[in-house]
C-alpha cells in the first residue's frame, strides 16, 4: 500500500496547488479514496499476482492518456532512450506515432527508414505487435514493444482505410540516420526541397540549399515538399517559414497561463525573392509542417497542393520527474495567421489530389501531388 499513499500525497499535492472551490476538493479527495480502495482489491482480489510499480506507472500514463493523444509518461528508461533518439541517429523502425482509439496510429513514416521501405502508411494503425494486440496498452509500452537491438526483425500487422483484410510487415529494425533536407533542381528552373522532419538542423541545411539554387540564374519556381513529415522543433518551422516571408504573423501559441501566449513574425527577406512557391503536404504532414503550411497559405505566398494534413496542432514539453522519468504534457496549441486552429483540422489545400488507388479530384500518373506541381509550374 506503500505506493497508494504515495500517490495520494502526489494528488494532494496537486491539489492544494491548484485553485479550487471547497466542494471540488472534497471530491477529489473523495476520489483518492476510491482508488486506493480499488488497488487494494486489485491487489487482494485479481486472478494473477501484480506488479504494483508498473499498476501505478498504467494509472499515471492513462492520467495522461485521457487528456489528449500526445501527453503520456516517460519510465526512465523510455526518457533517456528518447534523449538518445533526440541526437539524430538511433536504432529502430522509423515512424512517429500516437494514439487513437486505443490503437497505435501511424502520423508518418520516415523517408529511407525501414518502415517506409516496407510499404508503412500514414494513418495505418498497428494493430499487433509480434503476437501481443496493442488494444489495451499505452502508446508508451507500444512504443517499448517495437524497440529491439538492430538487425533483429519485427513483425507489426496493419489495419488500412480501404483494406479490408489485415496486412503484415516484417520489419527489419536499423540505426535510424535523419537526413532531413535534400534538393535537386527539375526541369532546369525548378528548385525542390524535400523536408523529412524539422530537426536543429534543418533551417541551415535548407538555407544553405536555397543559397546553392540560387546561384542557378534560371531557377524560377520553387516546391517545398513536406509529404510524410511528422513535424519537429517549432523553432525550425518558425524560422524556415521566414526564409519565404517578408513580413507578417507566422504562428502564435495560446495556452492556459495568458502571459505564456506568444506570437512570432517573419522578418525582412525572402530568400527565394518571391519567386512562385507550391508547397506539397499529404495526411503525413503534421505539426511543424502544418505551421509551415498554414502560414504560407494564409499570407497567399504559396499554393498548397496535396490532401488534408494530419491536424496536430499543439505543443508538448518535456517535463523530467524525480524518478529521472518525465511527462510528455499539452500545454499550448497552434494558431494559424488567420486565427484557425489546426488541432484535429489540418491544413486544406489550395488543391486537392490524393495518392494512387484513393478518390482524388485530378487523376495523374505516378507521385500525383508531384507530377501535378511540376506542370503547374511549367505553365
Amino acid at each position: 500500500m506503500k505506493k497508494t499513499y504515495l500517490l495520494i500525497i502526489f494528488f494532494l499535492n496537486c491539489l492544494f496547488s491548484a485553485n479550487i472551490s471547497i466542494s471540488a476538493e472534497n471530491d477529489i479527495y473523495k476520489k483518492i479514496d476510491l482508488f486506493g480502495e480499488v488497488l487494494e482489491k486489485i491487489n487482494r482480489e485479481y486472478v494473477d499476482e501484480i506488479n504494483q510499480s508498473e499498476s501505478m506507472d498504467s494509472a499515471i500514463n492513462g492520467l495522461l492518456q485521457s487528456l489528449d493523444p500526445y501527453s503520456a509518461y516517460m519510465s526512465p528508461e523510455i526518457f533517456n532512450e528518447m534523449q538518445t533518439e533526440t541526437s539524430g541517429k538511433f536504432g529502430g523502425l522509423g515512424i512517429e506515432v500516437s494514439m487513437e482509439s486505443g490503437l497505435v496510429k501511424v502520423i508518418s513514416p520516415i523517408d529511407d527508414t525501414p518502415a517506409s521501405k516496407a510499404g508503412i502508411k500514414a494513418g495505418d494503425y498497428i494493430v499487433k505487435i509480434e503476437d501481443t494486440q496493442v488494444q489495451g496498452k499505452s502508446l508508451s509500452e507500444a512504443v517499448d514493444l517495437m524497440r529491439g537491438p538492430v538487425g533483429s526483425s519485427i513483425e507489426l500487422t496493419i489495419r488500412r482505410r480501404g483494406e479490408k483484410k489485415a496486412l503484415t510487415f516484417n520489419i527489419v529494425r536499423e540505426i535510424i540516420q535523419i537526413q532531413s533536407v535534400k534538393s535537386d533542381l527539375i526541369e532546369k528552373n525548378i528548385g525542390y526541397i524535400r523536408l523529412t522532419s524539422f530537426n536543429e538542423n534543418s533551417g541551415d541545411q535548407i538555407r544553405n540549399k536555397i543559397k546553392d539554387l540560387e546561384k542557378n540564374k534560371s531557377v524560377n519556381a520553387y516546391i517545398l515538399d513536406l509529404r510524410n513529415n511528422p513535424g519537429g522543433l517549432l523553432s525550425q518551422a518558425i524560422r524556415i517559414s521566414d526564409f519565404f516571408l517578408d513580413n507578417g504573423e507566422i504562428v502564435s501559441t495560446k495556452s492556459r497561463k495568458a502571459s505564456e501566449n506568444r506570437k512570432w513574425f517573419a522578418k525582412e527577406g525572402d530568400l527565394t525573392n518571391g519567386k512562385t512557391l507550391v508547397v506539397l503536404i499529404n495526411y503525413g504532414s503534421a505539426s511543424a509542417s502544418e505551421i509551415v503550411a498554414g502560414a504560407l497559405k494564409d499570407h497567399k505566398r504559396a499554393i498548397i497542393l496535396g490532401e488534408n494534413s494530419y491536424g496536430k496542432g499543439s505543443v508538448q514539453s518535456i517535463i523530467p520527474l524525480k524518478n529521472e522519468g518525465a511527462i510528455r504534457l499539452t500545454v499550448a496549441k497552434y494558431y494559424l495567421p488567420s486565427g484557425k486552429s489546426i488541432s484535429e483540422v489540418g491544413v486544406s489545400p489550395d488543391i486537392e489530389i490524393g495518392e494512387e488507388g484513393e478518390k482524388f479530384r485530378i487523376k495523374t500518373e505516378t507521385d500525383n501531388q508531384l507530377n501535378y506541381a511540376i506542370r503547374l509550374l511549367k505553365g
